[in-house]
């Protein structure tokens, strides 16, 4: 999938646990942890604008476009 989610490496940075994150952004921690681990197919925007308010952070330090290799 070229859309990588780079929510590990943000929590990471800011010491925050995933049972933590998930309690404030309003989500089950089984849902973050389909984030985290890159296997979700689409975000809301409110769950977005929830983790960009927690972490401090802005939807490009959460995402990242990874092209995929034309000749595969």
């Amino acid at each position: 999938m070229p859309i990588i989610v780079n929510l590990d490496v943000v929590m990471a940075k800011r010491k925050i646990s995933a049972g933590d994150l998930a309690a404030k952004v309003g989500i089950t921690p089984a849902n973050l942890s389909i984030l985290k681990n890159n296997r979700a197919k689409a975000i809301r925007f409110s769950t977005l604008e929830a983790l960009c308010k927690a972490l401090d952070c802005q939807p490009a330090d959460l995402l990242e476009y990874l092209a995929e290799d034309p000749e595969h």
